[in-house]
């Protein structure tokens, strides 16, 4: 008689009950890290070659912004498939789909021929940026039972920075001898790389469970699937306040619109100060290119140490708080930089004292993101906050080029652009939930 409580061909320890080793975990973590740092690496590296692009497609800096913000129309365009395919195919194909996607968007930007391909090539790289809310979803899962998780995850995601930091310092290197399209071939290498380690990267057991729960429900086994979902704390009511209905339901409503809108300030701000950040530097501040390389690879190590310090904080402190503080920092500090006196010194310390706290809160906000919603609607939950991240982008670099074009400065188009959507996006943390971290 066939067991109701497994496949009639499963081999083994049901997937749903595997405990993963300590060294499983930090192979995962390690892998998601790679993935992260390149992704970002594709998705950093163009705005950090956007001046040398546009020089050599002749576009002025009003032109070349455009083209970002037509790029990041696709990008969100993208995004919008990342929750179906997480939900649908699971968290480690998730995470090779978007690696290969973001290879080929890498890889065919250095065939770009002008503005109209280069802005559906680009778009694709929604594939690369969307890998965070796969790492966001996949590790509050596979993290669930371990110690100091909030900042286990924050070396995670400071793969932003290390990406950002090695696309500025691989195009300081490396742009004399392969110039902008040789930079991208090496960015699709990197991915491929990252495709290799993930092939044996194993399965969330709560996504196991997810399906396990489903197939007992439609053999008729309701008893068994509702003892496994109450052990992975998986919605029992097959179709309640699941998907779009459960995040934006009476619960969750408030919760997922104001975390939305903070994906979506914050990435105006991101764009602004990290995407664009050469662009602003040279314009606004009156440094040079080249010197701007390499005020982006001071500026990226010290946020690759706000994301630890962020995890870190988070976790005693609470994500939520440590999140409204760092972006309400951060909005100050660029204001501050902006506005300050034209001494490179003075430049340098302000912008990366704006990166720290721009780019560490991140490392809070996404494993917050995990435990602020139930695991029957995380991914859905995730999916929707996160894919305002790349609307933000669209805001942010379009309203930046509206200013420009209307002759406003590069400097109070920044500040309008980027420095009040992020001071906003801390005040709206307000009206998110208030959760005991301690118990997710």
């Amino acid at each position: 008689m066939t067991d109701l409580h497994r496949p009639s061909d499963a081999a083994g320890p049901e997937p749903w009950n595997v405990k993963l080793s300590n060294r499983r975990v930090a192979y995962v973590a390690l892998v998601c890290f790679i993935a992260w740092v390149a992704s970002i690496y594709d998705y950093t590296l163009f705005g950090t070659l956007l001046p040398v692009i546009a020089k050599d497609f002749g576009w002025s800096p009003a032109e070349a912004t455009a083209v970002n913000t037509w790029a990041t129309v696709g990008v969100f365009i993208v995004s919008l498939l990342v929750g179906t395919i997480l939900d649908r195919l699971g968290r480690k194909k998730a995470l090779i789909l978007l690696v290969i996607g973001g290879a080929l968007s890498s890889g065919f930007s250095g065939l770009a021929v002008g503005a109209a391909s280069m802005i559906i090539i680009r778009g694709f790289s929604g594939f690369a940026v969307s890998e965070e809310v796969v790492n966001a979803v996949y590790l509050n899962e596979i993290f669930k039972k371990t110690k100091g998780r909030g900042f286990l995850y924050s070396l995670v995601q400071s793969g932003w920075p290390v990406g950002a930091l090695l696309a500025s310092g691989m195009v300081a290197l490396l742009l004399p001898s392969i110039g902008w399209r040789g930079s991208f071939v090496v960015a699709a290498a990197a991915s491929l790389i990252v495709l290799v380690l993930a092939i044996w990267l194993p399965e969330s057991p709560v996504f196991a469970a997810m399906r396990e729960v489903e197939r007992r429900r439609e053999r008729g086994d309701h008893e068994g699937a509702a003892a496994l979902a109450r052990e992975h704390d998986i919605e029992t009511a097959p179709g309640a306040g699941s998907g779009l209905k459960g995040v934006f339901g009476p619960e969750l409503r408030m919760h997922t619109i104001s975390l939305s809108l903070v994906w979506l300030f914050s990435w105006m701000a991101i764009q602004v100060f990290s995407v664009l950040g050469t662009t602003v530097l040279v314009e606004a501040k009156g440094i040079t290119f080249e010197d701007s390389l390499n005020v982006l690879i001071l500026a990226n190590a010290v946020g690759f140490v706000g994301y630890l310090t962020h995890g870190w904080i988070g976790d005693r402190f609470g994500r939520r708080n440590t999140v409204l503080g760092g972006f309400v920092l951060g909005g100050i500090a660029s204001i501050v930089m902006l506005l300050g006196p034209p001494i490179p010194m003075f430049g340098y310390v302000a912008y990366a004292t704006t990166l720290f706290f721009l780019l560490g809160p991140f490392a809070a906000i996404l494993f917050y993101m995990g435990e602020s919603f139930p695991p029957h609607v995380r991914g859905t939950g995730a999916n929707v906050a996160h894919v305002m991240a790349p609307l933000g982008a669209i805001v942010g670099s379009g309203l930046i080029s509206v200013l420009l074009a209307f002759d406003v400065p590069m400097t109070w188009s920044a500040i309008l652009a980027g420095s009040v959507p992020l001071l906003a996006s801390g005040l709206l943390m307000l009206g998110t939930r208030k959760i005991d971290q301690n118990h997710h």
